[in-house]
């Protein structure tokens, strides 16, 4: 286990649920393929049902979908197979005036002016004279009104799209938090089991506050991993792709020049974890020793108090507290210059590659670009920049777990032991310690070759100044720790030839300062 990676454990807890989040993420693929096409709709309904009713044909009787004006008939010329001599007219907007000219002008025409019924125009550097008359907002209505159905059935196609699209994204918001929240429930479980296995000594050198930090704080943290930085990068990186798909629709060369944005991301995210790593590890660490340091201050307040060491311990505190808000502020101000300036200049520098190629395309004369294009290009690079936006915000939050996860895997792997309660034979009662010797710490012992025996039945005391070894005895006794040097005897039999909870199966202890156990009883329904 120690040779795989924070991030490969925390992929593996996922797969626990992998059913769960894969719905979820295919109802996200849904509901964005259903949002997306906003655009492509509002693309046809500007191209094809309003600024596509341009030209029309003067036809000479009533025509299915024609429409009448001022005693003719004029029918658009997308829906009329035309003949020759067929006349064509163009509705010709300049601002909020429009008119309409009495023969076919080129849609990229400029407007110079009129007096009602004859207009000057200018194409392609040219002046040109065409006949025409002003309509009125009433008059302009005429040659819309064929359009209303069309264009009320496609912003209703794309309301219901929007409706379906908020289901999916209720079940995949559900699905995903509730796969989150069983992954931290079985990581919350198998940390406390594990801490069960752990022998006594790992305790000695760790604080409690420090391994209540990694029980609640740290998996807190990996929550949000699995929660929130999940939900977010899953339906960027989807909803990025879709608006790629949707761009090499409307136009294959500029969204490829939008590709650019993926390699620069990949950058930024490698160096954004190389530096805020650094500092969330020290952020993290920090808190576990704040937290340390108050467990052990609310335990021994009344030791504190007795023996004047509140300034101390204060001043303890306020050390961790500086270098916690040193460490975090550095972290901030590294996320304030770079993150959201980074999305700004890649957002800015986008537009500026879009206005120029679209503009140099319609000035050189190789291409005119429609109304509709124009709208939907630039609401996808709006919307493409949201899901950039989200998932730069996040990356601070994923050290942040990553980190987590480094410590909350740093104490599952911690050596441990097997629970075994089988059960085994009362014992006679005959105690042997034969040579034992022990140390705390390396070469200082506590007990020094150690021999004496008790038989069944006998009552034995420790008596002898403190730290003279009488606890250590009984924390030897109890397998709580395993002698440096020599055995211990129970009816003859080694005790480390038995679990530690088979040892202590016979033995009670009564405590100089007494504990109180009780049972706590939770009512709940298992939904």
């Amino acid at each position: 286990m120690k040779s795989k990676t924070t991030e490969k454990r925390l992929f593996h807890y996922a797969l626990n649920y992998k059913k769960t989040i894969m719905i979820g993420i295919v109802c996200l693929m849904i509901a964005v393929a259903m949002e997306l096409s906003g655009p492509l709709i509002a693309k046809k309904v500007i191209d094809d049902h309003i600024v596509g009713v341009a030209n029309h044909y003067v036809v000479t009787d009533e025509q299915t979908g024609a429409i009448e004006f001022n005693g003719e008939h004029y029918i658009r010329v997308e829906r009329y197979d035309s003949i020759d001599d067929e006349k064509v007219v163009t509705l010709f907007q300049d601002g909020l005036s429009f008119f309409l000219l009495d023969e076919e002008v080129p849609l990229n025409a400029r407007f110079v002016e009129g007096d009602g019924s004859t207009f000057v125009l200018e194409v392609d550097q040219t002046e040109v004279t065409v006949s025409g008359q002003t309509l009125t907002t009433n008059e302009l209505f005429h040659f819309f009104q064929p359009e209303v159905s069309s264009i009320a059935a496609w912003l209703g196609l794309y309301l219901g799209l929007i409706l379906a699209s908020s289901v999916f994204l209720y079940y995949k918001t559900y699905l995903l938090q509730y796969a989150s929240n069983r992954i931290i429930q079985t990581m919350r479980k198998d940390v406390f089991s594990h801490i069960q296995r752990i022998p006594i000594p790992y305790f000695v050198d760790q604080p409690a506050g420090k391994i209540v930090a990694r029980v609640t704080n740290d998996t807190e943290a990996i929550k949000e991993l699995y929660e929130k930085v999940l939900e977010v990068f899953t339906s960027g990186f989807i909803y990025m792709f879709g608006i790629f798909i949707a761009l090499f629709i409307l136009d294959a060369r500029l969204a490829a020049i939008c590709l650019v944005l993926l390699p620069i991301m990949v950058v930024w995210m490698v160096v954004y974890r190389k530096v805020a790593g650094h500092y969330n590890h020290e952020i993290r660490e920090t808190n576990s020793r704040i937290n340390a340091n108050i467990n052990e201050s609310i335990q021994g307040m009344s030791i504190i108090q007795a023996y004047n060491q509140v300034d101390r311990m204060t001043g303890e505190f306020e050390n961790l507290n500086r270098y916690h808000y040193r460490y975090q502020r550095k972290m901030n101000t590294f996320t304030a210059l770079t993150s959201f300036n980074l999305v700004d200049f890649l957002r800015n520098v986008a537009f500026v590659a879009f206005i120029m190629y679209f503009g140099g395309i319609s000035l050189d004369g190789t291409g005119i670009v429609t109304a509709g294009v124009l709208y939907a290009f630039v609401d996808y690079l709006t919307r493409l920049f949201e899901p950039v936006n989200q998932i730069v915000s996040q990356l601070a939050q994923l050290e942040q777990s990553r980190v987590a996860g480094k410590r909350v895997f740093e104490l599952l792997d911690e050596e441990g032991e097997e629970v075994e309660a089988k059960p085994i034979t009362r014992y006679d009662g005959y105690v042997e310690f034969d040579l034992v010797s022990f140390a705390y710490e390396k070469d200082d012992y506590v007990l020094k070759d150690l021999s004496f025996s008790i038989q069944p039945g006998e009552t034995a005391a420790f008596v002898g100044h403190t730290g003279s070894g009488k606890s250590t005895v009984m924390n030897l006794l109890f397998r709580f720790y395993d002698p440096s040097k020599g055995r211990i005897l129970i009816d003859g039999k080694p005790i480390n030839e038995l679990s530690r909870q088979q040892a202590r199966s016979h033995i009670g202890i009564v405590l100089q300062d007494p504990f109180i156990t009780g049972h706590y009883h939770f009512k709940y329904h298992d939904e």
